[in-house]
């Protein structure tokens, strides 16, 4: 049975204990969560040993880390180290956007590099296997390829369900069209052939393979706003509406849903953004990309990225996808995945403690206490970033190990008979 189905029967699987445990919450209630599908475990039957990460409004918000060759760059070893510094950075899931090499084999020996929750976006492979030729794509393919992933264990895949052919009118008006690689592909297909999106006309097959393995599908945002210009359009407006038909589809089949989301957003409007999804999504767990406040800001796309998902995550997003400061520029290299990594986990952390998660708001006091006794080591190893911490720390060349030097012997913290 899948995650959801134990939790409609009342069921607490071991994997929504472990999960329960882990959030510090009542394994009941994540339990009604999931049955709500307001929650997700992704945990595909076929992986093992695997570290288990709940999704959902309730719970700290998780971080996803892309990585994946290209055809200018399709070194596995160079993944692999990238993957590892994901793992090492505090990310709670990779995603594997390879379009280049054996990806059979990459994802199976990705998948054995780190326990982290491991995604994919199927089309992805189509991609690679038609050499960027929209004839030799298939419908059948196209789902094939679904089942093909899903018996080698990928936990959750994104499926670009919502863009369909009602959708082709509005993206002519577009500032940047279509932004997702994903999503571009089907879109040339459906004009290219007049033919329906398959992943939408064929739902209930990609349903009936992620039931069988308990994959969590992740609905792709193909026509997310890749401008602040573009965001709300209809074309957006358009694919939420379908995509909250599918989320609907896939709960009354048992099989785990969430719903992805923007992309560039003026921050004005992601209050608005996130509750639109929210309603039209029936309060599916959102994983959203960024979002990014600003267009300008390239080799910082981290930051603007960390500012919206902070506001998204206190709205309700549940699940972040980093953005490095490579974005739109080049493939990130191992450096720009940790940074990539931190920018996120501070968005989501920071968010979490808006919304009152007790473990964070605890975790910041802790964090101060430490900084009040001038524990330093107690500071490193609880810091979002530990390495970059001790690393200043040590840049500095004070002799006083109970103040740092920028304020020295006027450190405000100073006992008072000190100074």
């Amino acid at each position: 049975m899948t995650q959801l189905e134990n939790a409609l029967k009342k069921i607490i699987s071991p994997e929504i204990e472990s999960v329960a445990i882990a959030e510090k919450i009542d394994p009941r209630e994540l339990a009604r969560g999931i049955a709500e599908g307001k929650t997700v475990i992704p945990a595909n039957i076929n992986r093992k040993n695997r570290n288990l990460i709940g999704i959902g409004p309730s719970l700290r918000i998780k971080v996803n880390a892309n990585i994946g060759t290209s055809p200018l760059n399709d070194s596995i070893d160079i993944e692999k180290i990238k993957t590892i510094a994901a793992y090492e950075a505090g990310a709670d899931a990779v995603m594997d956007l390879s379009i280049s090499g054996d990806l059979s084999s990459i994802r199976k020996e990705l998948m054995s590099t780190t326990p982290l929750t491991f995604g994919t976006v199927p089309i992805y492979e189509i991609m690679a296997e038609s050499h960027g030729s929209i004839d030799n794509i298939s419908g059948d393919r196209m789902i094939g390829i679904i089942e093909q992933q899903a018996k080698e264990g990928v936990d959750f895949m994104t499926v670009h369900c919502g863009v369909t052919r009602r959708a082709i009118p509005h993206i002519d008006h577009r500032l940047m069209g279509v932004v997702s690689r994903g999503g571009s592909v089907i879109y040339k297909w459906m004009k290219h052939s007049g033919l329906e999106n398959p992943y939408f006309e064929r739902f209930d097959d990609v349903c009936d393979i992620a039931l069988a393995y308990d994959v969590t599908l992740s609905l792709g945002d193909a026509l997310r706003p890749g401008a602040l210009a573009d965001a709300g359009d209809d074309a957006q407006k358009s694919e939420i509406s379908l995509m909250g038909e599918c989320v609907k589809r896939a709960r009354a089949r048992g099989v785990q849903v969430m719903v992805e989301g923007p992309g560039h957003v003026p921050m004005n409007l992601l209050r608005d953004q996130v509750a639109l999804m929210r309603r039209e999504c029936f309060d599916a767990p959102l994983y959203l990309l960024g979002p990014l406040v600003t267009d300008r800001a390239a080799g910082h796309d981290h930051i603007a990225a960390a500012i919206g998902g902070a506001i998204a995550g206190f709205e309700g997003a549940s699940f972040l996808c980093y953005v490095t400061p490579a974005e739109h520029l080049s493939l990130p290299d191992e450096n720009d995945v940790r940074d990539g990594v931190i920018a996120a986990r501070i968005a989501g952390h920071a968010a979490d403690i808006g919304k009152g998660i007790p473990s964070a708001i605890e975790e910041d006091r802790d964090f101060s206490r430490m900084r009040r006794a001038f524990d330093w080591n107690g500071m490193f190893a609880s810091a979002i970033d530990p390495r970059k911490s001790r690393a200043y720390r040590c840049r500095s060349t004070h002799k006083d190990e109970s103040v740092c030097s920028m304020c020295g012997e006027f450190c405000a913290m100073k006992p008072e008979e000190t100074i």
